[in-house]
């Protein structure tokens, strides 16, 4: 098992900039890797960021530039350090991580973005 609290997100205008945090606890060790999903209202929920238990990392194309996913090992979270947003990057945000058995998600963190 493997619980993961998000934080950081928020209210910003245009051009602004967020961070958010995911803090994993449990059976960390399993983790093949972490990562971000978002999911805007009427829309899908798509891929944003992904960084392997390795330290590769992977954005999305639409992000590319602006966000930047890291960890802390020492305190086992990740971030999404996100920088000129956009109004279209407002939606909930979700962190997950996958391990053997399949995939757990945190609660999600609003992140609006203001014009």
């Amino acid at each position: 098992q493997v619980q993961l609290v998000e934080s950081g997100g928020g209210l910003v205008q245009s051009g602004g900039s967020l961070r958010l945090s995911c803090a994993a606890s449990g059976s960390i060790f399993s983790i093949y890797a972490m990562g971000w999903y978002r999911q805007a209202p009427g829309k899908q929920r798509e891929v944003v960021a992904l960084i392997t238990s390795g330290g590769s990392t992977n954005v999305a194309d639409s992000v590319k530039g602006r966000f930047t996913i890291s960890r802390d090992n020492a305190k086992n979270t990740v971030y999404l350090q996100m920088n000129s947003l956009k109004p279209e990057d407002t939606a909930v945000y979700y962190c997950y991580a996958e391990v053997s058995e399949g995939w757990y998600w945190g609660q999600g963190t609003q992140v609006t973005v203001s014009s």
